[in-house]
């Protein structure tokens, strides 16, 4: 199946019918089309990219309802310590506010072939897959389990109605307080691989979790998007300049501000999906420069050549030469 792309459509902002809180610290928008028209069909798994009011471009998967042509909806959480894309959004956006949309792609769609669906959210990584267990509940032939691991119940998104839904007897929902050691224990679920496909979004602890328990596994049935990868240990963001050896440009990127948000405002197209260094999307070629890798991707004998512009930045503030 080809991945969801708004990467050609001529839909350039979206409007906000609708924002309200969904539980502590997330709000959900829902957004339409400015001049009331049907807005393109769309898959779960799928995230649009919006330009929030600070001027950040910041990817948010659709949560629902799947197939619904009238609005789409986002649910967004208040990282008071983030970049300053979500709170730009909560704070700066009004129902009637017209958002830019910068486009949209689905690279963590569900695979057609799979049987059973292992699905594992973590906080607000649950939007995606609130998504995806709404489409496999409407598949007569579908098998599903979804785990929900979050602190509280009152930061719990979509609580009610996962609480509510027929099919909650196929959802599993654990708090833990925030005490690492009352965390889901996940092992049994993944210790003997199978032919079920496992999707998994969620804070990086989880993802590296995740990852290590599934290393037994076959690839292709692993899938994950992220919201967040770990950045200790990192230098502080300096600006520095990007040269594009085939195009010729000469870019600035500043310290707030991410390569790959630098080189879509030079008209660049770059794949993308998590925008934290955790799915290999915007993998680019590196060839000159010296690079603080902050992705969770790339091999050690990768790093000299390679680069994913949506983390990364130049060690030391020196020139960076891009394959683009």
């Amino acid at each position: 199946m080809s991945p969801f792309s708004l990467a050609t459509a001529t839909l350039s902002a979206l409007r906000v019918r609708r924002k309200h809180p969904i539980a502590r610290d997330i709000v959900r928008f829902e957004l339409v089309h400015p001049q009331g028209q049907d807005l393109p069909d769309w898959s779960a798994g799928t995230h649009i990219r919006i330009e929030t009011p600070g001027g950040h471009t910041r990817s948010y998967s659709l949560c629902g309802p799947v197939g619904a042509r009238d609005h789409w909806a986002i649910a967004v959480k208040r990282e008071a310590h983030g970049r300053g894309g979500s709170l730009s959004l909560i704070g700066g956006v009004d129902e009637g506010d017209e958002l830019p949309l910068r486009g949209g792609d689905n690279w963590f769609a569900l695979d057609p072939q799979a049987h059973m669906h292992i699905l594992i959210a973590g906080g607000i990584g649950l939007t995606p897959l609130y998504a995806m267990v709404q489409t496999l509940a409407q598949t007569p032939a579908a098998r599903f389990h979804l785990y929900v691991c979050s602190r509280d119940a009152e930061g719990t998104a979509f609580l009610s109605e996962l609480q509510q839904a027929p099919w909650r007897d196929h959802v599993t929902i654990h708090h833990d307080a925030g005490n690492p050691d009352e965390s889901l224990d996940l092992w049994p679920v993944l210790e003997t691989p199978s032919d079920a496909h496992v999707y998994c979004c969620g804070p990086q602890g989880l993802m590296d979790s995740v990852r290590d328990m599934s290393g037994h596994w076959p690839t292709h049935h692993i899938h994950f998007e992220s919201f967040g990868a770990s950045q200790h240990g990192w230098a502080e963001n300096q600006a520095f300049e990007v040269v594009l050896r085939r195009s010729g440009q000469r870019l600035t990127v500043p310290a707030d501000r991410s390569i790959l948000e630098c080189l879509r405002n030079a008209g660049q197209k770059v794949a993308s999906s998590c925008e934290s260094g955790t799915c290999g999307s915007c993998k680019t070629g590196l060839l000159a420069g010296a690079v603080e890798h902050r992705d969770m991707v790339l091999l050690p004998e990768e790093q000299a050549q390679h680069i994913m512009p949506c983390v990364s930045r130049s060690l030391h503030g020196e020139t960076l030469e891009l394959d683009l």
